[in-house]
Order: C-alpha cells, then sequence, then structure tokens
C-alpha cells in the first residue's frame, strides 16, 4: 500500500509541475517584492517634477531611454554587473534606486534578476523595479511616458 501511495503521489506531483509549466507558471520565487514594483505613472511624474527628489534611475538592459537614467548594460553579462556594483559602491544604502530593463516580458528577462538580487546583497533599502510586465516600448514609450532624447 505504501508503494501505491507513493507512486500516486509522484504521478500528482509531476502532473502538477507539468501543467504549472505548460501554463507559464514558474516556482521560482521573484527576488522583489510587489511594494518594491513601482508603476510607470509614478516614475514619469517624479522625473516631471523638478521639486522632488530624484531617485537614482539605472538601465540595466540594451539602452537608457528614460530621462536621467545611467546606462548600465545588460545585467546577465559579468562584466556589466560589475560595472554596476561599482558604480553604486559609493551610493548611500538609503537612496532611492529604480532598475529597468524592458528589453522583453518579466518572466524571460534575463537582467532585472541578477541587478536586483545585486542591490539586495548589496544592503539597499529603497531599491525598486519598474514595473514593466510586456516591455519597455508597450509600458513606458506607448503610454507617452517622458524618452531620453
Amino acid at each position: 500500500m505504501y508503494k501505491k501511495v507513493t507512486q500516486n503521489t509522484l504521478l500528482l506531483l509531476s502532473c502538477t509541475i507539468f501543467l504549472a509549466a505548460l501554463l507559464g507558471f514558474t516556482l521560482q520565487q521573484e527576488p522583489w517584492r510587489n511594494d518594491q514594483l513601482l508603476s510607470p505613472a509614478d516614475l514619469a511624474a517624479t522625473i516631471k517634477d523638478s521639486a522632488k527628489e530624484q531617485p537614482l534611475i539605472i538601465s540595466v538592459g540594451p539602452s537608457a531611454v528614460i530621462p536621467k537614467s545611467v546606462e548600465i548594460g545588460a545585467a546577465h553579462e559579468g562584466n556589466n554587473i560589475k560595472t554596476l556594483e561599482n558604480r553604486l559602491s559609493k551610493v548611500s544604502k538609503e537612496k532611492e534606486i529604480v532598475l529597468y530593463c524592458g528589453c522583453c516580458p518579466f518572466n524571460k528577462c534575463p537582467n532585472i534578476r541578477p541587478a536586483f538580487t545585486l542591490l539586495t546583497t548589496m544592503g539597499f533599502k529603497n531599491h525598486k523595479l519598474l514595473n514593466l510586465p510586456r516591455n519597455v516600448k508597450a509600458d513606458w514609450i506607448d503610454a507617452g511616458y517622458p524618452v531620453a532624447d
């Protein structure tokens, strides 16, 4: 009986994992919390308001399209993650930092996870990820938010 229960349990578990993969679910937990996602509208409003303290905005993808952002390059490449680490080494751990990529949907992006994880590991307390679930074109440019010259 124990063997049959174990086989049934394994079969059920295998089917569940297969179905989750088929539907695009991931068992991976994201390195950010929901409250660390920043809406494009909120960032655009901050950029436009010169009276507000401006966050450090960092592009960890192929190009910096958002005004006032610093281009690091694709964070999945080792030399660029090192560049990011060096760039942040003199930044206050309290500074508001906004990371973005936008090369592709979040679930496929190779850049946001290593960059966000680096900031957490370095001890930053006020870092956010710009919520671009589809890509920077659809979620920022097409929405009419400001773009860099």
